[in-house]
Protein backbone atom coordinates (compact mmCIF):
# COMPACT_ATOMS: atom_id res chain seq x y z
CA UNK A 1 0.00 0.00 0.00
CA UNK A 2 1.63 3.21 -1.22
CA UNK A 3 -0.16 5.51 1.26
CA UNK A 4 -0.52 3.24 4.28
CA UNK A 5 -1.14 5.24 7.46
CA UNK A 6 -1.14 8.62 5.72
CA UNK A 7 -3.89 11.11 6.60
CA UNK A 8 -5.44 12.94 3.66
CA UNK A 9 -8.05 15.66 3.31
CA UNK A 10 -9.81 15.51 -0.05
CA UNK A 11 -12.06 18.43 -0.98
CA UNK A 12 -14.89 18.00 -3.42
CA UNK A 13 -14.98 14.33 -2.40
CA UNK A 14 -18.73 14.00 -2.93
CA UNK A 15 -18.58 13.08 -6.61
CA UNK A 16 -16.54 12.84 -9.81
CA UNK A 17 -12.77 13.16 -9.59
CA UNK A 18 -12.93 13.71 -5.83
CA UNK A 19 -14.74 10.44 -5.28
CA UNK A 20 -12.33 8.61 -7.62
CA UNK A 21 -9.33 9.99 -5.72
CA UNK A 22 -10.94 9.04 -2.40
CA UNK A 23 -11.43 5.45 -3.51
CA UNK A 24 -7.92 5.13 -4.92
CA UNK A 25 -6.36 6.61 -1.78
CA UNK A 26 -8.42 4.23 0.38
CA UNK A 27 -7.20 1.23 -1.60
CA UNK A 28 -3.63 2.43 -1.03
CA UNK A 29 -4.15 2.59 2.75
CA UNK A 30 -4.71 6.30 3.43
CA UNK A 31 -7.09 7.46 6.15
CA UNK A 32 -9.40 10.07 4.69
CA UNK A 33 -11.33 13.19 5.64
CA UNK A 34 -13.94 13.77 2.94
CA UNK A 35 -14.89 17.44 2.58
CA UNK A 36 -17.63 19.07 0.52
CA UNK A 37 -20.92 20.86 1.04
CA UNK A 38 -23.26 17.95 0.35
CA UNK A 39 -23.42 15.61 3.35
CA UNK A 40 -25.65 13.14 1.49
CA UNK A 41 -23.22 12.73 -1.40
CA UNK A 42 -20.25 12.61 0.97
CA UNK A 43 -21.93 9.75 2.81
CA UNK A 44 -22.23 7.88 -0.48
CA UNK A 45 -18.49 8.32 -1.03
CA UNK A 46 -17.95 7.16 2.55
CA UNK A 47 -20.01 4.04 1.88
CA UNK A 48 -17.90 3.22 -1.17
CA UNK A 49 -14.64 3.90 0.68
CA UNK A 50 -15.63 1.59 3.54
CA UNK A 51 -16.71 -1.07 1.06
CA UNK A 52 -13.24 -0.82 -0.46
CA UNK A 53 -11.73 -1.48 2.97
CA UNK A 54 -10.82 2.13 3.73
CA UNK A 55 -11.15 4.35 6.80
CA UNK A 56 -12.67 7.81 6.54
CA UNK A 57 -14.68 10.55 8.19
CA UNK A 58 -17.20 12.87 6.59
CA UNK A 59 -16.60 16.58 7.17
CA UNK A 60 -19.33 18.73 5.56
CA UNK A 61 -17.57 22.01 4.75
CA UNK A 62 -18.33 25.29 3.01
CA UNK A 63 -14.97 25.79 1.36
CA UNK A 64 -15.62 29.47 0.72
CA UNK A 65 -15.45 30.09 4.48
CA UNK A 66 -12.11 30.12 6.22
CA UNK A 67 -13.62 29.22 9.58
CA UNK A 68 -15.25 26.10 8.08
CA UNK A 69 -11.91 25.00 6.64
CA UNK A 70 -10.08 25.56 9.92
CA UNK A 71 -12.76 23.52 11.70
CA UNK A 72 -12.47 20.71 9.12
CA UNK A 73 -8.71 20.52 9.62
CA UNK A 74 -9.13 20.49 13.41
CA UNK A 75 -11.75 17.73 13.16
CA UNK A 76 -9.43 15.69 10.94
CA UNK A 77 -6.55 16.09 13.35
CA UNK A 78 -8.64 14.94 16.31
CA UNK A 79 -10.15 11.98 14.51
CA UNK A 80 -7.29 10.75 12.35
CA UNK A 81 -4.09 12.61 13.22
CA UNK A 82 -1.99 15.35 11.57
CA UNK A 83 -2.69 15.99 7.89
CA UNK A 84 -0.05 14.48 5.60
CA UNK A 85 -1.80 15.07 2.28
CA UNK A 86 -4.13 17.81 1.05
CA UNK A 87 -5.97 17.34 -2.24
CA UNK A 88 -7.61 20.56 -3.41
CA UNK A 89 -10.13 19.12 -5.81
CA UNK A 90 -13.34 21.09 -5.18
CA UNK A 91 -14.37 23.31 -8.07
CA UNK A 92 -17.28 24.69 -10.04
CA UNK A 93 -17.71 25.23 -13.77
CA UNK A 94 -18.79 28.86 -13.52
CA UNK A 95 -20.76 30.64 -16.24
CA UNK A 96 -20.61 29.96 -19.96
CA UNK A 97 -20.78 33.35 -21.65
CA UNK A 98 -18.77 35.93 -23.54
CA UNK A 99 -16.60 37.99 -21.21
CA UNK A 100 -18.75 41.11 -21.51
CA UNK A 101 -21.81 39.11 -20.49
CA UNK A 102 -20.29 37.54 -17.37
CA UNK A 103 -21.75 39.05 -14.22
CA UNK A 104 -19.12 40.21 -11.70
CA UNK A 105 -20.82 38.20 -8.96
CA UNK A 106 -20.50 35.04 -11.09
CA UNK A 107 -16.80 35.78 -11.64
CA UNK A 108 -16.32 36.25 -7.89
CA UNK A 109 -18.30 33.10 -7.10
CA UNK A 110 -16.16 31.02 -9.43
CA UNK A 111 -12.91 32.36 -7.97
CA UNK A 112 -14.20 31.87 -4.42
CA UNK A 113 -14.43 28.10 -4.94
CA UNK A 114 -11.73 27.50 -7.55
CA UNK A 115 -8.94 29.77 -6.27
CA UNK A 116 -9.67 31.22 -2.83
CA UNK A 117 -10.71 27.87 -1.32
CA UNK A 118 -7.45 26.07 -2.28
CA UNK A 119 -5.49 29.01 -0.86
CA UNK A 120 -7.44 28.81 2.41
CA UNK A 121 -6.97 25.04 2.61
CA UNK A 122 -3.22 25.33 2.04
CA UNK A 123 -3.06 28.07 4.66
CA UNK A 124 -4.85 25.84 7.17
CA UNK A 125 -2.43 22.89 6.92
CA UNK A 126 0.93 24.47 6.19
CA UNK A 127 2.04 25.46 9.69
CA UNK A 128 1.81 21.88 10.95
CA UNK A 129 3.32 20.45 7.77
CA UNK A 130 6.29 22.79 8.15
CA UNK A 131 6.70 21.84 11.80
CA UNK A 132 6.67 18.14 10.91
CA UNK A 133 8.79 18.77 7.78
CA UNK A 134 6.43 16.58 5.82
CA UNK A 135 3.53 17.14 3.46
CA UNK A 136 2.01 16.69 0.03
CA UNK A 137 -0.32 19.25 -1.55
CA UNK A 138 -2.04 18.27 -4.78
CA UNK A 139 -4.14 20.85 -6.62
CA UNK A 140 -6.57 19.70 -9.28
CA UNK A 141 -6.38 22.18 -12.10
CA UNK A 142 -7.57 21.81 -15.67
CA UNK A 143 -6.21 21.56 -19.17
CA UNK A 144 -7.92 24.93 -19.73
CA UNK A 145 -5.09 26.45 -17.70
CA UNK A 146 -3.02 25.82 -20.84
CA UNK A 147 -5.63 25.49 -23.57
CA UNK A 148 -8.27 28.13 -22.77
CA UNK A 149 -11.92 27.46 -23.53
CA UNK A 150 -14.03 30.07 -25.29
CA UNK A 151 -16.79 31.63 -23.16
CA UNK A 152 -15.23 30.25 -19.96
CA UNK A 153 -13.11 33.19 -18.79
CA UNK A 154 -13.75 32.88 -15.01
CA UNK A 155 -13.04 29.14 -14.98
CA UNK A 156 -9.96 29.33 -17.21
CA UNK A 157 -8.48 32.33 -15.41
CA UNK A 158 -8.97 30.53 -12.10
CA UNK A 159 -7.26 27.37 -13.28
CA UNK A 160 -4.31 29.39 -14.56
CA UNK A 161 -4.15 31.02 -11.12
CA UNK A 162 -3.85 27.55 -9.57
CA UNK A 163 -0.67 26.96 -11.58
CA UNK A 164 0.78 30.18 -10.17
CA UNK A 165 -0.21 29.18 -6.64
CA UNK A 166 1.40 25.76 -7.12
CA UNK A 167 4.71 27.02 -8.45
CA UNK A 168 5.12 29.80 -5.91
CA UNK A 169 4.10 27.68 -2.94
CA UNK A 170 6.38 24.83 -4.03
CA UNK A 171 9.31 27.24 -3.92
CA UNK A 172 8.27 28.63 -0.52
CA UNK A 173 7.90 25.30 1.26
CA UNK A 174 10.43 23.07 -0.47
CA UNK A 175 13.00 23.51 2.28
CA UNK A 176 10.51 21.88 4.68
CA UNK A 177 10.22 18.72 2.60
CA UNK A 178 6.73 19.63 1.37
CA UNK A 179 5.81 19.08 -2.26
CA UNK A 180 3.15 21.02 -4.15
CA UNK A 181 1.88 19.94 -7.57
CA UNK A 182 -1.03 20.44 -9.93
CA UNK A 183 -2.77 17.77 -11.99
CA UNK A 184 -4.45 19.22 -15.05
CA UNK A 185 -7.09 16.80 -16.34
CA UNK A 186 -8.62 16.94 -19.75
CA UNK A 187 -12.37 16.49 -20.09
CA UNK A 188 -13.33 13.76 -17.61
CA UNK A 189 -16.18 11.50 -18.63
CA UNK A 190 -19.23 12.13 -16.46
CA UNK A 191 -22.05 14.55 -15.58
CA UNK A 192 -19.85 17.65 -15.31
CA UNK A 193 -18.40 17.51 -18.83
CA UNK A 194 -21.85 16.64 -20.15
CA UNK A 195 -23.20 19.78 -18.48
CA UNK A 196 -20.32 21.88 -19.85
CA UNK A 197 -20.91 20.57 -23.37
CA UNK A 198 -24.65 21.21 -23.07
CA UNK A 199 -24.02 24.81 -22.00
CA UNK A 200 -21.48 25.34 -24.79
CA UNK A 201 -23.97 23.88 -27.28
CA UNK A 202 -26.69 26.22 -26.07
CA UNK A 203 -24.39 29.25 -26.27
CA UNK A 204 -23.11 28.36 -29.75
CA UNK A 205 -26.31 26.96 -31.26
CA UNK A 206 -24.52 23.74 -32.25
CA UNK A 207 -25.54 20.15 -31.38
CA UNK A 208 -23.82 18.71 -28.26
CA UNK A 209 -22.11 15.91 -30.21
CA UNK A 210 -20.61 18.46 -32.60
CA UNK A 211 -19.42 20.62 -29.71
CA UNK A 212 -17.86 17.62 -27.95
CA UNK A 213 -15.97 16.61 -31.08
CA UNK A 214 -14.87 20.10 -32.15
CA UNK A 215 -13.88 21.33 -28.68
CA UNK A 216 -12.32 18.17 -27.28
CA UNK A 217 -12.13 14.85 -29.10
CA UNK A 218 -10.89 16.09 -32.48
CA UNK A 219 -7.80 17.61 -30.86
CA UNK A 220 -6.93 14.76 -28.46
CA UNK A 221 -4.18 12.40 -29.63
CA UNK A 222 -6.07 9.42 -28.17
CA UNK A 223 -9.49 10.68 -29.39
CA UNK A 224 -11.21 10.02 -26.06
CA UNK A 225 -12.22 11.54 -22.77
CA UNK A 226 -10.30 10.92 -19.54
CA UNK A 227 -11.55 8.67 -16.75
CA UNK A 228 -11.56 9.92 -13.15
CA UNK A 229 -9.47 6.90 -12.15
CA UNK A 230 -6.66 8.13 -14.42
CA UNK A 231 -6.46 11.35 -12.42
CA UNK A 232 -6.70 9.42 -9.14
CA UNK A 233 -3.75 7.20 -9.99
CA UNK A 234 -1.59 10.23 -10.76
CA UNK A 235 -2.63 11.75 -7.42
CA UNK A 236 -1.49 8.56 -5.65
CA UNK A 237 1.87 8.79 -7.38
CA UNK A 238 2.38 12.41 -6.29
CA UNK A 239 1.25 11.67 -2.73
CA UNK A 240 3.49 8.61 -2.35
CA UNK A 241 7.21 8.19 -1.84
CA UNK A 242 7.53 7.70 -5.59
CA UNK A 243 6.68 11.40 -6.08
CA UNK A 244 9.02 12.80 -3.41
CA UNK A 245 11.17 14.69 -5.91
CA UNK A 246 8.32 16.09 -7.96
CA UNK A 247 7.25 19.59 -6.95
CA UNK A 248 6.05 22.75 -8.66
CA UNK A 249 4.79 20.64 -11.57
CA UNK A 250 1.66 20.99 -13.68
CA UNK A 251 0.98 17.49 -14.99
CA UNK A 252 -1.37 16.81 -17.89
CA UNK A 253 -3.80 13.88 -17.81
CA UNK A 254 -5.61 14.78 -20.99
CA UNK A 255 -5.49 11.85 -23.44
CA UNK A 256 -3.13 14.01 -25.48
CA UNK A 257 -5.42 17.03 -25.72
CA UNK A 258 -2.63 19.15 -24.24
CA UNK A 259 0.97 18.19 -24.98
CA UNK A 260 2.94 20.86 -23.15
Amino acid sequence: MKLKGEVAIITGASRGIGRAISLEFAREGARLALAARSKTELEETERQVVAAGGQCIVVPTDLTKGEDIEAAVATTRRALGPVDILVNNAGIAGPTANCEDVKPEDWDGTFAVNVRAPFLCCRAVLAEMKQRRKGRIINIGSMSGKRPLAQRTPYTAGKMAIVGLTRTLAWEVGEYGITVNTISPGPVQGPRIESVIANMAKASGKPPDEVAYDAFLRHAALRRFVDGADVARMAVHLASEAGRNMTGQDINVTAGLVLY
